[in-house]
């Protein structure tokens, strides 16, 4: 039974494990049920509009929230990659994402081109910035919001975190991901998000139980398998929604328990 109300769902997972593939999959199918779909990406290795089918000339063409200095100044009076500034902590950010959206296929998409904060400079302002707007989306949007994330939480408040109505970790067989599914976990747990779930993708037959056993320790929505079709997908420039219908069907069977286990059928 589809969803009477927008769901905020962040996903989560290191690099390679497909949570990107995971995310872009959910957002067609609300989008299938009429739902208005935002797509957020908020990974510095930004690739979720390229999953949702955007050409690499549609996204050529929209600037990144982040990137967009003057935008950056103007609403947290703090020249962009410098330090020793002041700067507000609460910017405007209500009349922002129409401005920086492109749609597709029913979808929204909104990039944040987030910046790592291991390079040069000082991104205070434009991490401030982009938690607060993440924060409005979350809070305030009336839209089905999916965000796509990195691994770590650094860019959700506690208030922003606590708002999400699931919060997704994506891991692949093998001890690193596992580890960092924990670790993610604890953090998103720390931030007082109590609806955290796991995917397993890339599983192989004969790996479900081991998986299972793995992660124990937090509950496990459901298995995608290793699919080499999707790789070949990924290199022809199409999406897995509109070329795999096994996997799309998988992953509905993912947003069904998740629906079912939030009680918002």
């Amino acid at each position: 039974m589809p969803v009477k109300t927008g769901v905020k769902m962040a996903i989560s997972g290191k690099g390679g494990v497909g949570k990107t593939t995971l995310a872009a999959l959910l957002c067609h199918l609300y989008a299938k049920e009429g739902k208005k779909v935002l797509a957020v990406d908020a990974d510095p290795d930004a690739n979720l509009g390229m999953a949702l089918g955007f050409s690499v000339q549609e996204l050529e063409q929209v600037t990144t929230i982040a990137q967009d200095r003057q935008l950056i100044k103007e609403r947290t009076g703090a020249e962009p990659g410098t330090s020793g500034q002041w700067f507000t902590l609460n910017p405007k950010v209500d009349d922002i994402p129409e401005k920086y959206v492109l749609a597709k296929g029913g979808v929204k998409l909104l990039q944040l081109g987030l910046t790592s904060t291991g390079g040069n400079g000082c991104y205070c302002p434009e991490n401030t910035f982009v938690k607060t707007l993440l924060n409005h989306l979350v809070l305030e949007e009336d839209d089905t919001v999916i965000v796509d994330m990195e691994a770590g939480l650094e860019h959700m408040s506690r208030g922003t975190a606590r708002s999400v109505d699931a919060f997704v970790v994506v891991v692949e067989p093998g001890q690193r991901s596992f580890q960092t599914a924990k670790a993610t976990v604890k953090l998103a747990r720390d931030l007082g998000v109590d609806k955290v779930f796991a995917v397993a993708n890339k599983v192989r037959s004969g790996q479900e139980e081991s998986i299972r056993q793995a992660l124990n320790f937090v509950p496990l929505l459901g298995m995608l398998p290793y699919d080499p079709a999707a790789v070949h997908a990924d290199l022809a420039g199409k999406t897995l929604f509109d070329t795999n219908p096994p996997m799309v069907a998988r992953v509905r069977e993912i947003k069904a328990n998740l629906e079912a286990t939030l009680g918002l059928e």
